[in-house]
């Protein structure tokens, strides 16, 4: 009995000691949980928290501690993102896709029956219905509307240069009439018509629907169907066909629709052009206005591109993972991704997307900046 009872003892003390190292362990670890705080978090979990914060949320979440200061500084959001503005084929409801807070907002506007969307600048929309030629300005989120003379376009794109209300806007639209000579016709809100004036061309220049029109440093550029760039100085009144040999692309890039995946817009004066094909990661040019070259850039450094077919735009100082980014005019999983390609990961998100760039219509989206710190419609 005296040998069992020892046994016994040396158990119970045995089972004793593992309970205390238990209960030792546990105490130690919620010690260390109790350690850990908010600025613990992983810096990627907080840069997606304090980027979808609205501005005044932002600065005050900078002023917790360094960290948060970092990470706040790094996402805040001065300039304002353009939103992704779909024309629906059948009634009245648009969407507005927020690429930032990843959201969609829908409004009704039965005023854009039966219009097809031109251009996008400055928070206005230029407006053209077939049915009567009519051609008009409309800010979707004031709702106020400037009509124009009315104008034919049929195989053409239009552009303006700044917000209709100022005195300094003017509209340009070039068309092709040979492969030597262009119209090309202008007005501005207060005109009664529009004026059309026949250019030749230096160089060979195909005009069509494909066209992309940009207004930069004064002067409108014209990207042709075959990358050639025409320049048109609407106070001068100058028509002039760049000597620069259009962008260098892979041979793959010339598939079929190779026309439909391009875009340009421009940055602090630089003209940029984006080129698609399929499955392959974008090509992006800048124009050399120094050697007058087109050179491949491989970075944006921090700037933010939102590209669609008819307009396109830049931004700087967006959330830190929406930098050194091309966000395009496709939004995917019901709405609620918009891809976009990553110059710094050199790949899409999401990277199973479909790459249709031939096959969309040019005139059912397009990027629109709403006003500053705009958050949604009433």
């Amino acid at each position: 009995m005296s040998g069992r009872s020892k046994r016994r003892r040396k158990l119970k003390s045995l089972s004793d000691t593992m309970t205390n190292n238990k209960r030792a362990a546990v105490e130690v670890k919620n010690d260390s949980l109790e350690l850990q705080t908010w600025s613990d978090l992983p810096s990627e979990l907080l840069e997606l928290i304090f980027s979808r914060l609205t501005l005044d949320n932002n600065v005050r979440a900078s002023v917790v501690c360094k960290r948060w200061c970092f990470v706040a500084t790094a996402v805040r959001v001065v300039n304002q993102s353009p939103w992704l503005m779909y024309f629906p084929k059948y009634g009245d409801q648009y969407d507005f896709y927020d690429p930032v807070q990843r959201k969609t907002h829908s409004l009704e506007l039965p005023e854009l029956g039966g219009c097809r969307v031109c251009y996008a600048r400055d928070g206005w929309l230029l407006l053209y219905r077939p049915r009567t030629h009519r051609v008009f300005f409309f800010n979707p989120f004031s709702r106020e509307i400037i009509k124009l003379p009315r104008f034919e376009m049929l195989y053409q794109i239009v552009a303006f240069s700044c917000e209709p209300t100022s005195s300094d806007c003017v509209l340009f639209t070039v068309k092709h009439v040979s492969p030597t000579v262009v119209a090309i016709s202008t007005c501005h809100p207060q005109a009664r018509e529009w004026t059309t004036v026949n250019y030749q061309n230096r160089l060979p220049f195909v005009s069509s629907i494909w066209n992309k029109l940009v207004f930069c440093n004064g002067l409108f550029y014209c990207l042709s169907l075959t990358g050639w760039l025409g320049v048109f100085d609407p106070y001068k009144h100058t028509w002039n066909v760049l000597s620069v040999p259009p962008p260098k692309c892979p041979v793959n890039f010339f598939a079929k629709n190779w026309w439909k995946g391009k875009f340009m817009t421009q940055h602090e004066g630089d003209i940029i052009v984006i080129y698609t094909c399929s499955s392959e990661n974008p090509i992006i040019f800048k124009l050399d206005q120094t050697l007058m070259k087109w050179e491949e850039r491989r970075t944006l450094n921090g700037v933010t591109l939102f590209a669609s077919f008819l307009s396109s735009h830049s931004r700087t100082d967006l959330p830190g993972m929406m930098r050194n980014n091309v966000y395009f005019s496709k939004v995917r999983f019901y709405g609620k991704r918009c891809i976009s390609f990553s110059l710094n990961d050199s790949r899409y998100y999401p990277r199973k997307q479909w790459h249709d760039w031939g096959e969309q219509d040019p005139f059912e989206n397009i990027w629109v900046e709403p006003p500053k710190d705009f958050t949604g419609f009433t």
